[in-house]
């Protein structure tokens, strides 16, 4: 069959993160399973308007904020394109609102509801309070009369829970977990001799850089030695600010940011380092989580939707309530000082991370689409 997925962000985005590796590796699996995948997203700086990534076509319209879902509506409407028997509407703040134009089987893909986010958005002030004010006065409605009567497919039970606040049914969720890549070099690079804490993910005031910042801060105080690597990148003015706020906290000659880094590189930086921490406000399920235990680092950070799946509490990591950097610190000095505790946690991290199969979440996602537009 022919199916459409339709996603703010798409292979090869700079921004692009956990939510499209995991789009990837769904999309791929249902082509290898003879299926042809169109997959519609914003385009980006040097990037192609057309590309074939494993044999999935890529189009590539408008930028990632919402000219993409507009790009996406004048596409499908008066476009030419393949006849598809099935959409995948991916949320990202805002859906695709194809229940309003597409009149074939469609499928809601959602990692987290945005709630709290929306006020964390990058516009300047006063500009940040449209849609923060517009984001959270519409997002429960456009749930609860667009899209409760379409099926929906998520990556934990935190946004399974969220979904049904917003009045989607549960009989309409199905919930897949997320598998993970990994690159692990062999032997494993052993600990650094100086305690090193780092942060992998986006710079945004959402993934909880500031925080992380500020938790590194009174952990300084505490243990003048000890380093914090800062794996990822953000707009140019949010690093500029980044950059500011190290000196104003008196970190900026500890602090190493290292950009963006893949493959193994990325996880021999994660085996090196002793703790990741992970401030984030809100996710969908944390991958990093994930990639960080798959070398036998454990993880500090909020428990919040998302981390709260990813991460168990006291068995591969340690969580605290959110906007509490200093607990945040409290728990990793605890951690790495703890060696019984921390050795435990170890070998808990390797255990958990084990079980995520791309093989497995994908052949779930393959058997709803196909239930879905009749075609098994």
């Amino acid at each position: 069959m022919n199916i459409l997925m339709l996603s703010w962000r798409g292979p090869g985005h700079p921004n692009s993160g956990g939510a499209e590796i995991n789009t990837l590796e769904n999309v791929t699996a249902w082509t290898k399973a003879g299926h042809s995948v169109t997959w519609f997203t914003s385009t980006f700086p040097g990037a192609t308007p057309f590309e074939v990534v494993n044999k999935v076509k890529i189009v590539r319209r408008g930028s990632q904020n919402f000219k993409v879902n507009l790009a996406a509506f004048t596409w499908y409407l008066f476009k030419p394109h393949e006849r598809f028997d099935i959409v995948v509407d991916q949320f990202h703040g805002l859906p695709f609102f194809t229940s309003l134009y597409v009149k074939v089987p469609k499928l809601a893909f959602i990692h987290e509801v945005a709630r709290e986010v929306w006020w964390l958005n990058p516009w300047p002030k006063p500009f940040n309070l449209i849609p923060a004010i517009v984001g959270s006065f519409l997002e429960p409605w456009i749930f609860r009369i667009l899209y409760k009567d379409i099926p929906f497919m998520t990556v934990s039970n935190s946004t399974k829970e969220d979904l049904i606040k917003y009045g989607i049914p549960e009989k309409n969720i199905s919930v897949f977990l997320s598998g993970v890549n990994l690159s692990i070099p062999s032997p494993l690079p052993p600990k650094n001799k100086i305690p090193t804490i780092v942060f992998l993910g986006a710079l945004s005031k959402d993934k909880g850089i500031e925080d992380a910042l500020l938790t590194f801060s009174f952990i300084s105080k505490l243990r003048p030695s000890w380093k914090f690597w800062v794996i990822g990148q953000g707009e140019t003015n949010y690093q500029l600010y980044l950059d500011t706020l190290c000196q104003k906290l008196q970190v900026d000659k500890k602090v190493k940011f290292l950009g963006p880094v893949y493959s193994l590189e990325k996880f021999k930086l994660l085996s090196q380092s002793h703790i990741l921490i992970n401030p984030s406000i809100r996710e969908g399920w944390g991958l990093v989580n994930i990639e960080a235990n798959a070398v036998g680092t454990p993880v500090v950070g909020y428990s919040v939707p998302g981390t709260k799946d990813s991460v168990r509490h006291q068995i591969t990591g340690l969580l605290c309530p959110p906007h509490h950097p200093e607990l945040l610190a409290g728990n990793t000095i605890r951690l790495i000082e703890n060696k019984k505790l921390y050795k435990r946690l170890v070998s808990n991290s390797l255990r958990w991370s084990r079980q995520f199969s791309w093989d497995k979440f994908t052949k779930q996602s393959l058997n709803l689409i196909e239930n879905l537009a009749g075609k098994k």
